[in-house]
């Protein structure tokens, strides 16, 4: 049996949104720093924290003041730090981070560092929304990284963000790819979401014979205030069960031991990848 320990990290806002974007950085970092050490002594092999770990989630606004949170991807600060932590505890860790490629281009991006350290590349997210109280138009442009899988000491990996998860397509490409795990860092409010939260992510793991961790942030954040980020951080299996779980409120680490014999037993028994018929699928690509 090959059996992952993953975790999952969901933590609320440590500092008001009028501080500085390095003050907001630094609250951000202290507050994980704990439960990643505790993630580390207890054995997780893979970790993923929230969207935009380090921040709020500034999008509801419009304002460019928070462009001064974007930092590169590899060699910012973040990225930086969390590599020594992945080396410190042999832990693989998903970094989701504001990037800056260059001044005025700026990406939501997911960074993965393998469990000695490495840089192992990064995930930029692909789909991004544009309506009211979620603005991300106005600070990332979309992702232009692919379907990257990571393969870390561990297992193959792969990473989708928030929006993203509304999207099968990029689903299935992971999964082809080769990714047994798809991690999904997310900020997400009370609402519509909160229903497809529990439907979408099940149902991608079983369509797909794959792992899913789905994190995402709790509380309420002023001054925006446009509902409550409810948790509920998860990770299913393949047969869309769910092996462990997050409260709706308050900061909490999740862990769930992977058997990844399971993949292949999931896929054996639906054939759904034996069953693609990708020849009549060109409608899906036509704008």
């Amino acid at each position: 049996m090959n059996v992952v320990r993953a975790g999952l990290l969901q933590v609320s806002l440590k500092a008001g949104a009028s501080q500085s974007v390095d003050d907001i950085r630094r609250a951000m970092i202290e507050a994980h720093l704990p439960f990643i050490e505790r993630a580390g002594k207890g054995g997780v092999n893979v970790l993923c924290l929230q969207e935009l770990f380090t921040q709020p989630y500034f999008c509801p606004s419009q304002d460019p003041r928070w462009y001064a949170a974007a930092e590169p991807v590899p060699g910012g600060p973040t990225v930086s730090l969390m590599s020594e932590l992945a080396g410190k505890y042999a832990m693989v860790i998903v970094v989701p981070v504001y990037e800056q490629e260059m001044p005025g281009v700026y990406y939501n991006t997911a960074a993965v560092i393998d469990a000695d350290g490495k840089y192992l590349g990064k995930y930029r997210k692909t789909h991004i929304p544009q309506v009211a109280g979620f603005y991300e138009k106005f600070f990332f442009r979309p992702g232009n990284s692919g379907w990257p899988v990571f393969t870390t000491a561990y297992l193959k990996l792969g990473v989708y963000i928030c929006y993203d998860r509304h999207f099968p397509e990029g689903w299935r490409a992971l999964a082809l790819g080769g990714a047994q795990y798809v991690v999904n860092p997310s900020a997400t409010v009370e609402g519509l979401s909160r229903y497809l939260w529990k439907l979408e992510q099940p149902a991608a793991a079983v369509a797909n014979g794959i792992f899913v961790g789905a994190v995402n942030r709790p509380g309420v954040e002023a001054p925006w205030n446009i509902g409550r980020f409810y948790g509920n951080s998860y990770i299913v299996d393949p047969g869309g069960r769910v092996l462990a779980e997050a409260g709706e409120d308050g900061d909490e680490l999740v862990v769930a031991d992977l058997d990844l014999e399971l993949i292949a037993e999931a896929r054996n028994r639906w054939q759904f990848f034996r069953d693609r018929r990708p020849e009549t699928y060109d409608v899906l690509t036509r704008p």
